[in-house]
């Protein structure tokens, strides 16, 4: 499957976001705690959900789909091992609290996802540790027992990582006793995987500096949630907007999880308006350079400074990026280079944050502008890569051709035929 592009037209109009995948995933896996059938409205038909989805019926779920709305239920857990075919995400290692919670016994693959560098799964299996699961390690896969049950802890995550929070809400919201979380994640979509959870039944608490209590329930009921609008499909469409010179109403953005990112769009040249019922996004005037360090929210996120490094190449001067939440993520500037852009990737640290990846990768960037771009072949590397390969095949000269486009179907909706709405000129070809 591929993308054709001709680039150059700005892309005026409406679009709806679609559901957040990192939500929605979550929620799934979340809804196995109950053996009572659960809702999920805005729900994104997109490859991760689809993988996800898989996974929960091969424990034992059933799932019925009805547009943008998914009813699942897991009666009885038929199957306490993830299958191989999972490891294209993420998401199993996130099954390990549901299926210890309510079968005592897991085994999942190691994870998958991304090609975004090492996900340290580590975090989460002390976690799970410190909560009473006797955790196995094998060159394939994690297996993990709780022959007595799980029991609450006080557990301090070494970093605020998203994924360990998310499991450890999962393994502990049935756990015997009181957990306590520090130092943990706190984006809209953990927010938004607590309110599920409270609505299933659990008794979750925020408490100041990155903390969270839980007291264990003996059983959680289903639930009926409206997952949120997915912000990295909002930053997506107002990079987009501003970058081809054009005027989109981004419909359901939230200001609130957006604040970071668009204090960076205005100070380089974009603008918006929060008005009833999403974000418009157009641009003000010529493009000038920044610097921006991705962190742990509410700081900039990691899945952001890939679209935003499309706007860079056309500010007039000198950026800087300086990754500290994951490792290689710059593999989209090589071929950004080959389109026409000026970008020099470096071990160096390129910002005032402190970085667990001085020395030791390519995890900063210099990008000079601006520098038109020109049309031409490229792979999608990853899925976020992938999102900005597009939005450089919109500005550039001429056609590109963007081969492995399931990996931006993993994250986005229907992003041809929303993009052709706005007056892309795109075609999706078979290979």
């Amino acid at each position: 499957m591929k993308f054709v592009v001709r680039g150059g037209k700005p892309l005026k109009g409406e679009v709806k976001l679609a559901g957040a995948k990192n939500a929605a995933t979550k929620l799934l896996v979340a809804s196995i705690l109950s053996e009572e059938p659960s809702v999920l409205e805005n729900f994104p038909i997109i490859g991760d959900t689809a993988i996800t989805a898989g996974l929960c019926e091969e424990l034992g779920s059933e799932i019925l789909k009805d547009g943008n709305t998914v009813s699942i239920k897991t009666p009885v857990i038929k199957n306490t091992r993830v299958g191989l075919l999972t490891r294209r995400n993420r998401i199993p290692v996130l099954a390990l609290g549901p299926l210890l919670a309510r079968a005592g016994r897991a085994e999942v693959p190691v994870v998958g996802g991304d090609k975004i560098g090492a996900r340290p799964v580590d975090i989460h299996l002390e976690a799970l540790k410190k909560l009473g699961a006797e955790v196995t390690i094998s060159g394939a896969s994690y297996e993990a027992k709780a022959p007595e049950g799980l029991r609450g802890a006080e557990i301090t995550f070494r970093f605020p990582s998203v994924g360990a929070t998310e499991n450890t809400l999962l393994a502990s919201v049935l756990a015997k006793g009181k957990t306590v979380m520090r130092n943990a994640a706190l984006e809209p979509e953990i927010m938004d995987l607590i309110k599920f959870l409270q609505k299933m039944g659990a008794i979750i608490e925020l408490g100041a500096n990155r903390t969270i209590y839980v007291e264990g329930v003996s059983r959680l009921r289903g639930a009926k949630h409206s997952i949120l609008p997915d912000r990295n499909e909002a930053v997506s469409f107002a990079c987009l907007a501003v970058v081809t010179g054009g005027d989109i109403f981004v419909k359901d953005a939230v200001q609130e999880h957006l604040i970071t990112f668009l204090n960076t769009l205005r100070r380089i040249g974009g603008d918006y308006e929060v008005v009833n019922g999403g974000v418009r996004f157009w641009r003000a005037g010529k493009l000038t350079p920044t610097s921006i360090e991705t962190d742990t929210h509410p700081g900039f996120m990691t899945d952001w400074q890939q679209p935003l490094a499309i706007l860079l190449t056309q500010a007039e001067g000198v950026s800087k990026i300086h990754e500290t939440v994951y490792e290689d993520r710059f593999s989209y500037t090589k071929d950004l280079n080959l389109m026409g852009a000026d970008i020099i990737v470096t071990t160096e640290c390129l910002g005032s944050l402190p970085c667990r990846f001085s020395g030791k990768f390519p995890h900063s960037a210099t990008i000079s502008g601006p520098t038109p771009l020109k049309g031409m072949k490229l792979e999608v590397p990853d899925l976020r890569a992938g999102m900005a390969h597009l939005t450089a095949a919109l500005i550039a000269e001429g056609e590109s051709e963007i081969s492995g486009v399931e990996e931006i179907d993993r994250g986005y909706e229907r992003i041809d035929e929303r993009l052709r709405y706005l007056g892309a000129d795109i075609k999706r070809i078979d290979d």
